[in-house]
């Protein structure tokens, strides 16, 4: 049978019809935490309406912690709100003083933090005003930008050669490894989803056709464009808001330097400049994969499939795809380094801004290649 006599417990006893004992006694401590719910003393007070006073006894009152105040404390807010006179002075010493510590300063207004429900409709406007917000600080960081590349253009921007040559080898050489594995597998991926269709026609020809085309036009500077936003943007917003947290950037502002020509400008240009060569070697990868599926697993040779290949794709179709990599470019290199500038002064800060700039990359590459395959579309090219 389970001993219960070191459990903490309590007695109710009423002193004529306006006086209400609460008797304490046993153990109050976090192994008996489980048997201190003050709901039955809760439930008493103030019923019959006429309670005015509640003493407090513990002549049998044994070990004791924060579970014995946490408590008292609320029975005492309960009488408080009741308008009930709380009578302590039979209480241990220790538990009066930590009781007047308790009530010693008033609870300041709107301390206590609350769940509050706020309307789809509030939610909706909310949305809305952080797009506007959004909208605004990127016209504002592209127009400081330009402002920058018009300097460059002058001759009169300042920063570091060394560190244009370490972002291109960041961006460059060191996203080759990643940028192969998925352009050979979306050149995979375009062959086995072109040939399922194309071989009800014995059309199995044309997959060179679909993957040349896919690769040159889409895939092969969207891929490169997703990659790179996923590892070169999330990186710059990262060293630039770690540098925001430092205060690395306002200690640039403080010695002359105007932190979008310093950091900003060779991270920008070194994106400028490997994107299309990484979009180029993705469309060549693009091909050969999709030259794999279709020569080991169709009825076509090798010679057939790079004619087809030849006969398909044309400059115009690789400009369109270089083109857009180069303006993809420029939007993950906008985006990583707005967020990384716009980072505030925390660790979970920094955080915050490489999601904020992988997303903000995202969306950017997914609304301007939709502009400009349209644009493409309406001049046929």
């Amino acid at each position: 049978m389970k001993d219960t006599t070191a459990t903490p417990r309590w007695r109710i006893a009423r002193s004529g019809s306006t006086d209400l004992e609460l008797a304490l006694s046993g153990d109050w401590d976090a192994d008996n935490a489980a048997q201190t719910d003050p709901k039955t003393v809760l439930a008493e007070l103030g019923q019959p309406p006429g309670l005015r006073c509640v003493r407090l006894t513990a002549a049998d009152l044994g070990r004791w912690d924060s579970v014995l105040m946490i408590f008292l404390l609320a029975v005492v807010d309960r009488c408080r709100e009741e308008g009930i006179e709380v009578d302590g002075s039979r209480l241990p010493e220790g538990i009066r003083a930590l009781l007047d510590l308790a009530y010693a300063v008033p609870e300041r207004a709107g301390a206590r933090r609350g769940t509050v429900r706020t309307a789809w409709l509030a939610e909706l406007g909310n949305s809305a005003l952080r797009i506007r917000d959004d909208a605004k600080a990127f016209t504002r960081f592209l127009g400081e930008a330009a402002l920058s590349f018009a300097a460059l253009a002058a001759g009169r921007a300042r920063f570091r050669k060394v560190d244009l040559w370490l972002n291109i080898q960041e961006c460059g050489p060191s996203a080759v490894p990643i940028v192969t594995l998925i352009s050979l597998l979306v050149g995979l991926i375009l062959a086995f989803v072109g040939a399922v269709q194309l071989a009800l026609f014995g059309a199995q020809i044309y997959i060179a056709d679909l993957v040349a085309l896919g690769m040159l036009r889409e895939m092969g500077a969207l891929m490169t464009a997703i990659i790179m936003a996923g590892r070169t943007g999330a990186a710059f917003a990262a060293q630039l808001g770690t540098m925001n947290v430092n205060q690395e950037i306002s200690a640039l502002r403080v010695m002359g330097f105007a932190p979008l020509e310093f950091l900003v400008l060779p991270r920008m240009l070194a994106l400028i400049l490997v994107m299309p060569v990484l979009c180029l070697y993705a469309n060549l990868l693009g091909v050969i994969g999709g030259g794999m599926i279709t020569v080991g697993f169709f009825d076509v040779s090798l010679t057939q499939y790079l004619h087809r290949t030849q006969e398909a794709a044309h400059l115009t179709d690789l400009a369109v795809g270089l083109a857009k990599c180069t303006v993809f470019g420029i939007l993950i290199a906008l985006a990583g380094c707005m967020r990384g500038m716009q980072c505030g002064r925390s660790a979970s800060a920094v955080g915050d801004a490489a999601t904020s700039a992988v997303v903000t990359s995202i969306v950017l590459i997914v609304v301007s290649d939709s502009i400009i395959t349209l644009i493409c579309d309406r001049l046929g090219i």
